[in-house]
């Protein structure tokens, strides 16, 4: 069973950085395309990062050059470095893979960023 569980959201200030995780389990992380999405309130969620089996990686415009994404597959751990946060980042963020025919979804963690 896949599941994923992802921490490190929190209050910052605007100019601040965060550090997002999340655990994997069920699946080899290290050959899965993994993504981190993230829904602002009253908004629909969006794809904020993306990284490749072969570790390439996309951002959207938003995020880019601010926001870093990266795994580590001894751990199974999927990151997201934010630096440079902005209040319109304020959102529940979201690991997120396409394994087995299904999109799985972690429950979110929480980011708000204070201006």
């Amino acid at each position: 069973q896949v599941q994923l569980v992802e921490s490190g959201g929190g209050l910052v200030q605007a100019g601040g950085s965060l550090r997002l995780s999340c655990a994997a389990s069920g699946i080899a992380a290290s050959i899965t395309t993994m993504h981190w999405f993230r829904q602002a309130p009253g908004k629909q969620r969006d794809l904020v990062a993306t990284i490749l089996s072969g570790g390439s990686t996309n951002y959207a415009d938003s995020v880019k050059g601010r926001f870093t994404i990266s795994r580590d597959n001894a751990k199974n751990a999927l990151y997201l470095q934010m630096d440079s946060l902005k209040p319109e980042d304020t959102a529940v963020y979201y690991c997120s893979v396409y394994v087995y025919g299904t999109r799985y979804w972690g429950k979110g963690t929480l980011v708000t960023v204070s201006s």
